[in-house]
């Protein structure tokens, strides 16, 4: 059973920065694609990262692009989110996601398994 497990929210003020992290485990995730969605209340889930296991190939929503970068650890198995110059509008709920059939995609309905979430704040 695939398991996604995020971690590494927070409350923080406008400009700081936080890492997310999801570990995964139950799979070989070396031919899957990972994202990070996010949403606000009263917002549909939006696109914010993506990563191929394989040989780390990326894609950056366009709000993000510059400041948001992903990556991962093969051995350990994890994800990884660096969120720089945050803003306020960058407060969600972020969640972890994999596909089982990269290439990447920004569609959520495209990802198979799904984190709990994990809370993002960002303060004025």
């Amino acid at each position: 059973q695939v398991q996604l497990v995020e971690s590494g929210g927070g409350l923080v003020q406008a400009g700081g920065s936080l890492r997310l992290s999801c570990a995964a485990s139950g799979r070989t995730f070396s031919r899957y694609a990972m994202g990070w969605f996010r949403q606000a209340p009263g917002k549909e889930r939006e696109f914010v990262a993506a990563i191929t296991w394989s040989v780390g190939v990326t894609n950056y929503a366009d709000s993000v692009k510059g400041r948001f970068t992903i990556s991962r650890d093969n051995p350990k198995n994890t994800v990884y989110l660096q969120m720089n110059s945050l803003k306020p509008e960058d407060t969600a709920v972020y969640y972890c996601a994999a596909d089982r059939t990269p290439p990447l995609s920004t569609n959520p309905a495209a990802y198979d398994y799904w984190g709990q979430g994990t809370q993002v704040t960002v303060s004025s």
